[in-house]
């Protein structure tokens, strides 16, 4: 090939690449807003959290296999895979004719989303330069910010003009152009690519699939109230404790300094701010009576604030250390919660308290997100760096699941028996109360220090 035939398979890789995490990161924000809708039209309300409970757990398990298939086979054919298996799942949703069905699409979503994920990082690592992989990276957190910015407006636009079933099959063409992009330089990509065996063991899939599977049970348990959900809790949380522990660091369970207080603060963090995005447009609309529209404004005014935070925390002026920006980033996170539980339990005349809220709940998000990855980074020794980045992205999904599936008992135990004010605001409250448990694990990080920090 020439060089401008290097060149430009290399702007539509990049060009592809960007596509794709857009695509999934819209799939993991913006279909918050039209779900309330979809709820409605196909009943079973009941079913509701499973819908983002479910996208979560098939990003946790498919994020183990994708990594070990990337090891052995390179990342482009478990990338085509998960693009297969998401595109599958998007088809489904639109047209899905029950509840059941959507939220089975959702997990296919979910499948297919964490490996395309995981695999558009490795990717990134083979296809690009050190030099070339900051620039590319700067890019990939505006392609996740920006739909959870634009996203869920468009998402009730789309929603009120043409049905829900369009936000849904909307990404069909994008994801078609993004993989036409990128089919040329991938195939390079996979006909140079050398695996590689040296180095930390893989995440071990039995105990992804055994984590998965114990926190989908442990939301069953919750919604079933009796003496057999009971026992089911019990066997669910017994697996956890077996199977959680082989994908994380060494001394995650006693919440050890360094790489397991990351993690730990990782998936409280995300844990307890995604099950609170997943039920702030309902709230909105059954609490306050606003608009599909208006209330995923609420989501996209918690973006700006994420925006803002991720531009501060990379900046070099922005004094602080690695672990001091994460442990602002979770006290924001936490305050914002705070807020927002309180703006729910007393929503008249509170609402300038939820938007505050969640503007600075999305604030520490920007800040710790991406610091924690760089923490990891600077914490791991280059064999154990794969695994540990592993190790992050399965806790913030088992972190998501967990809280969510909290979140989803509450709403199920107590919505039409309850007053809506008490139904989200001990779902509020409940989402603040995790994050302040990260809180106190970021306490542990200990120093890490503030390098690469433009590359965040």
């Amino acid at each position: 090939m020439t060089s401008d035939d290097l060149r430009s398979g290399r702007r539509a890789l990049t060009v592809g690449l960007l596509s794709g995490i857009v695509c999934v990161a819209f799939e993991s924000v913006a279909v918050a807003t039209a779900m309330p809708q979809a709820a409605k039209e196909l009943g079973s309300l009941g079913l509701y959290a499973w819908a983002f409970t479910l996208f979560v757990l098939g990003m946790v398990f498919s994020t183990a296999l994708a990594g070990r298939l990337s090891d052995r086979v390179g990342p482009v054919k478990p990338l085509a895979i998960g693009t297969v298996v998401f595109l599958a799942g998007l088809l489904l949703a639109g047209a899905a004719p029950s509840m059941l069905v959507l939220v089975l699409a959702r997990f296919l979503q979910g499948v297919g989303g964490g490996a395309m994920n995981l695999c558009l990082m490795v990717v990134v690592a083979h296809a690009f330069d050190e030099h070339e992989r900051a620039s590319i990276m700067t890019a990939f957190s505006f392609c996740w910010v920006m739909p959870a910015f634009l996203g869920p407006p468009i998402s009730a636009a789309i929603t009120r003009h043409w049905g829900w079933h369009w936000v849904f099959w909307s990404l069909v063409p994008l994801l078609l152009a993004a993989s036409a992009l990128a089919a040329r330089p991938l195939m390079a990509l996979q006909r140079s690519h050398e695996p590689d065996h040296e180095g930390a063991d893989p995440v071990p899939l039995w105990a992804a699939a055994v984590a998965a599977a114990c926190v989908a049970a442990l939301q069953g348990a919750g919604q079933m109230l009796d003496w057999r959900g009971a026992a089911l809790g019990a066997a669910a949380l017994a697996g956890l404790l077996v199977a959680v522990p082989r994908l994380m660091p060494p001394g995650f369970l006693r919440v050890g300094r360094g790489l397991s207080a990351v993690v730990w603060s990782r998936a409280c963090q995300a844990g307890a701010f995604f099950a609170a995005e997943s039920f702030l447009p309902l709230s909105m609309v059954e609490l306050r009576g606003m608009s599909l529209f208006r209330a995923g404004l609420a989501l996209t005014i918690g973006s700006l604030g994420w925006t803002v935070g991720s531009w501060v925390q990379s900046r070099p002026w922005f004094g602080l250390r690695r672990d001091q920006i994460i442990q602002l980033g979770v006290a924001c996170t936490a305050f914002g919660l705070v807020a927002i539980a309180l703006s729910s339990w007393h929503p008249r005349g509170t609402l300038l308290l939820a938007a505050v809220g969640w503007t600075v709940g999305g604030f520490g998000m920007g800040l710790a997100i991406a610091s924690g990855s760089l923490a990891v980074m600077a914490l791991s020794e280059p064999a154990q760096l794969g695994r540990n980045t592993s190790s992050l992205q399965t806790a913030e999904g088992l972190g998501n699941a967990m809280t969510g599936a909290v979140a989803g008992t509450i709403f199920h135990s107590l919505h039409g028996s309850a007053a809506g004010n008490h139904t989200f605001g001990w779902l509020f409250t409940a989402a603040a109360l995790a994050c302040l448990a990260g809180l106190l694990a970021a306490a542990r990080i200990g120093h890490v220090r503030n390098a690469s920090a433009g590359a965040a």
